[in-house]
């Protein structure tokens, strides 16, 4: 991906992101150890994540996709590779956190509790210590990822919700059904009885997208740390009738392939189809926001007058928060009367980046 400058960078104080994919990609294939604790690789057609050196047999660049953590792998519904230990992120590991992780690979569905622990000679705390020191996480939420990864790929091989979850350890539905609905969004059985939308991340010089897309076409793109990231996804599932999944999809090719053109300076406008619901009012000033040109900007008052409705000012400024579109439906170019910056659920700061770039699209590297 062509880079926004390192001075203004610096300047917004933006933290930088994953590689490109090629180059990723071709760090996995020559197995350089420069990537080695970097990013974290998803292999979709084995639903196993990796270390960019391990020995694996490589898979194809449309088979995998990357994370910054193994956490996000496992959030995923990815398990780690047996071969070169994604979770032990390069750092000495005592021999008894290599026994309790083999045992665990090996039988994924296995429970290993408190008293389990001290009857292995270990104290729980110990465990539950270094865990959350090394991956963020108790050695028991450790295990339910690894539980809720395994009946993920059950379910995606056709099994019934409750043989997936009794089969990969969960001692009742309604415990499973929690941890399907926290990962995902939706239930198990509305991902039976609903149409399947699939979710992704995707890299950009100001942070990771989540996009998710269905049959019909692109359904949102927004930034992963956005406050109302959760309430987004559940009005995409309930506004389109569908279940949430992490999968792959022909069109995310497409929209990080334009979201690098545009971040590069060489792209103004998009060509990506968007499900696009609301009232009829929101989708007015949708389409309005759409209106706006690359390179200039509106007021809240002027885009209330565009659209026929001066006094409406407050309620056009909530449309423009409930866009679920980000860049695309370009809400960012909307600002105060006085030339203030508010109003944006990506925060201010990538705002004013968004405006940099377009104003300025020729100090952009690449």
């Amino acid at each position: 991906m062509a880079q926004i400058t390192d001075k203004s960078i610096n300047r917004l104080n933006v933290p930088r992101e994953l590689p490109d994919a090629e180059t990723m990609y071709q760090a996995l294939v020559t197995r350089d150890p420069q990537f080695d604790g970097l990013f974290i690789v998803g292999v979709k057609t084995t639903g196993i994540f990796c270390r960019p050196t391990c020995h694996a047999r490589k898979p194809k660049p449309e088979n995998v996709e990357y994370f910054r953590t193994p956490n996000e792998a496992l959030q995923f519904g990815y398990r780690p590779c047996k071969l070169c230990e994604p979770m032990m992120s390069g750092r000495p590991v005592p021999d008894w956190v290599h026994l309790l992780v083999n045992e665990l690979h090996a039988h994924p569905e296995m429970r290993i509790r408190d008293q389990d622990l001290r009857d292995r000679g270990l104290q729980p705390a110990t465990v539950r210590r270094w865990f959350h020191k090394q991956h963020g996480m108790t050695f028991q939420a450790y295990q339910r990822l690894l539980r809720l990864g395994h009946a993920f790929g059950r379910i995606r091989n056709g099994e019934k919700v409750a043989q997936a979850a009794f089969g990969s350890g969960f001692e009742s539905l309604s415990a499973f059904t929690e941890s399907f609905k926290k990962a995902s969004g939706i239930s198990p059985k509305q991902s039976r009885d609903l149409s399947l939308a699939v979710v992704t991340r995707i890299s950009s010089p100001i942070g990771p997208f989540l996009a998710v897309a269905n049959d019909r076409g692109l359904c949102m793109l927004e930034f992963v740390d956005r406050k109302m990231i959760e309430t987004q996804l559940d009005r995409v599932s309930r506004q389109l009738g569908v279940s949430i999944l992490p999968g792959s999809h022909p069109l995310f090719g497409s929209v990080e392939r334009q979201l690098d053109e545009y971040f590069s300076g060489q792209r103004k406008t998009f060509d990506l189809p968007l499900v696009i619901e609301g009232t009829p009012f929101q989708q007015q000033v949708w389409k309005a926001l759409q209106e706006i040109p690359y390179g200039e900007t509106r007021s809240y008052a002027q885009q209330a007058a565009a659209i026929g409705r001066p006094t409406a000012v407050r309620a056009v400024a909530r449309a423009n928060g409930d866009n679920r579109f980000a860049i695309l439906i370009p809400c960012h170019r909307v600002i105060g009367a006085d030339g203030s910056l508010t109003g944006y659920g990506g925060g201010i700061w990538r705002k004013q980046f968004l405006l940099d770039l377009e104003q300025h699209p020729q100090n952009v590297s690449h």
